[in-house]
């Protein structure tokens, strides 16, 4: 718009001077005059929104408003609010609420009046932030605008579904492009895992990206909850008629040229049944070990530095340690990548294989046919191997063959669970592990989390407040600069984008063996360890807090 009385109405709040340069910058670019508002304002848009909507008369909104609303999808469905970059909601007294990012687009106000035929209040919202609600809903809700009635489709057994956005456009049956667009989002955002929860009236769909659940969207109805929920058990070939006692299955899909593998948890709840699918990708996975390597993992060079000793030494144990889903066995992946010249015969024995690593031998665990790690574990050191790597010591026998393993000069990386590195002492004393061979064989431990970086399109300085720093245990913030995502389109709305790995590495050397052996308590052997280098994970995490890479809230939420 590029009218005098339009003009005029922004004149209440933006400068002659800013007016002017929209006006050179709309005629040259040939953009639209809120654009051309919004880049005069020289990337301050955090108060661009306020003060164009107090010049139209208007409530403006930002993306954490828009989460406690419920999206109108049935009356305004998702392929026309992506095209014309608006979004209607239903606010808690059932009142619709149209969000729009451009104010003086008349045409799209009367065309939202006429498509829903209903009385609505006009809200201004950020073009970002609409964006960003869309693409967290995406294909999912793509697939419920036209669900009316669901029905059963069965693919055929052992052959793998097809999984493409042509294959979901063209599928009649509303429940398989309910699954099949689920499946897709989820692989297009690097989901590793699909929670389908049932409650009262519904099923609610969440996916698990970098280690923490978002909703992504659901329907609603027991009865197409249940139709849904039948689906995946008819792609797992389950029992559709058991709706008592959990099942396990699994599937294949295709998609993007390559077999996916899936597997299905099945679990009974009180409103119906849960469904968690985890997604294997196994040859993108591969694809990527190629190149893995420890500095890809975003460690500190200190880390870095001990890592490398670590895995380089001739024979020993080094441990990894931490809960599940916090990278260890990708750690040690990329430990037996940089070690792996072709001179030494390595051998890895894991449950399941997750990665395939091109010149070491690997062995899948098999418990049903007696294939366990203890056992496997012996035939190992029958094969002539230099190098090993067991996948996870879970009980003494493992444990007591590992270490015994290490002291007949070989080298063997393996994982186990504890909080620390410090935890892990008791851990082997737990099994029944002798303290004295365990420190004659233990080179090294190391004990980490991933924690989520901030999204670099909308990452903003943030002010803690008195409360969080108190709990965070920082008194003197001089030197922190304090940043948090906001959330876009480009994160999905979470303000995070990819993970980091922060460790704490704790080196053996002969007064900590000795205070081992001597049963010292942990505190002692923390102060000692500390005196010689050891950094903890969560001094490692808040150098990150620090430099403004990740938030505080986040880093409290993975490390202590």
């Amino acid at each position: 718009m590029n009218s005098s009385r339009d003009m005029g109405r922004v004149g209440a709040a933006f400068s002659t001077a800013e007016i002017e340069t929209a006006r050179a910058l709309a005629k040259l670019r040939g953009c639209r005059l809120i654009e051309a508002l919004d880049d005069a304002e020289s990337g301050s848009g955090s108060t661009f929104l306020p003060r164009l909507a107090a010049t139209v008369c208007l409530s403006s909104v930002r993306l954490v408003d828009m989460q406690s609303l419920q999206p109108a999808f049935d009356l305004l469905p998702y392929g026309e609010a992506l095209q014309r970059e608006c979004l209607l909601f239903r606010d808690a007294s059932g009142d619709l609420v149209l969000m729009i990012a451009d104010p003086f687009n008349m045409g799209l106000r009367e065309w939202a009046e006429e498509r829903v035929r209903s009385r609505l209040e006009i809200r201004l919202a950020d073009r970002g932030d609409i964006a960003a609600y869309l693409a967290r809903h995406e294909e999912t809700l793509r697939a419920m605008d036209g669900l009316v009635s669901l029905e059963q489709s069965s693919p055929q057994r052992g052959s793998a579904e097809d999984i493409s956005l042509r294959s979901i456009s063209e599928d009649a049956s509303p429940v398989v492009r309910l699954v099949n667009s689920t499946l897709y989002d989820a692989l297009k955002t690097g989901a590793s895992d699909i929670h389908m929860e049932t409650a009262i009236g519904g099923l609610f769909v969440k996916y698990r990206i970098d280690g923490v659940l978002s909703s992504v969207g659901g329907i609603q109805g027991t009865d197409n909850a249940e139709q849904v929920i039948s689906r995946i058990k008819v792609m797992a070939e389950l029992d559709i008629a058991e709706r008592r006692v959990p099942q396990d299955g699994r599937f294949k899909v295709v998609a993007s040229g390559r077999e996916i593998d899936i597997r299905v948890s099945i679990m009974p709840s009180i409103h119906g049944e849960d469904a968690v699918l985890r997604i294997l990708d196994k040859q993108s996975l591969s694809d990527k070990v190629v190149g893995l390597r420890l500095e890809v993992l975003g460690f500190n060079e200190a880390t870095l530095t001990a890592l490398h000793r670590l895995s380089n030494e001739p024979y020993g144990m080094l441990l990894a340690t931490g809960p599940t889903g916090s990278g260890k066995t990708t750690t040690l992946y990329a430990a037996i990548n940089e070690i792996n010249h072709g001179h030494d015969k390595i051998i890895t024995i894991e449950d399941p294989v997750e990665y395939q690593l091109p010149g070491v031998l690997q062995i899948p665990v098999n418990e049903k046919k007696g294939l366990t790690f203890a056992r496997g574990l012996r035939s190992i050191l029958r094969h002539d191997p230099d190098k090993i790597m067991v996948g996870e010591i879970r009980d003494g026998e493992t444990a007591q063959i590992a270490v015994q393993a290490a002291l007949t000069g070989h080298l063997v990386l393996t994982t186990v669970h504890a909080n620390n590195v410090f935890d892990v002492l008791g851990r082997f004393t737990h099994m029944g592990v002798d303290p004295y061979s365990l420190v004659a064989a233990l080179n090294g431990v190391v004990a980490q989390r991933l924690v989520r970086m901030n999204c670099l399109d909308c990452v903003e300085d943030v002010v803690p407040d008195g409360a969080l720093l108190a709990l965070s245990g920082i008194a003197d913030v001089s030197g922190f600069r304090f940043r948090a995502g906001r959330g876009c389109a480009q994160c999905r709305g979470t303000g995070f984008k990819g993970r980091k790995a922060v460790a704490e590495v704790l080196i053996l050397d002969d007064e900590l063996r000795e205070m081992i052996v001597a049963r010292e308590p942990v505190r002692r052997i923390k102060e000692a360890a500390c005196r010689r280098g050891t950094r903890l994970m969560r001094d490692v995490g808040l150098d990150l807090v620090r430099l403004g890479e990740t938030s505080l809230q986040e880093l409290n939420r993975v490390v202590t």
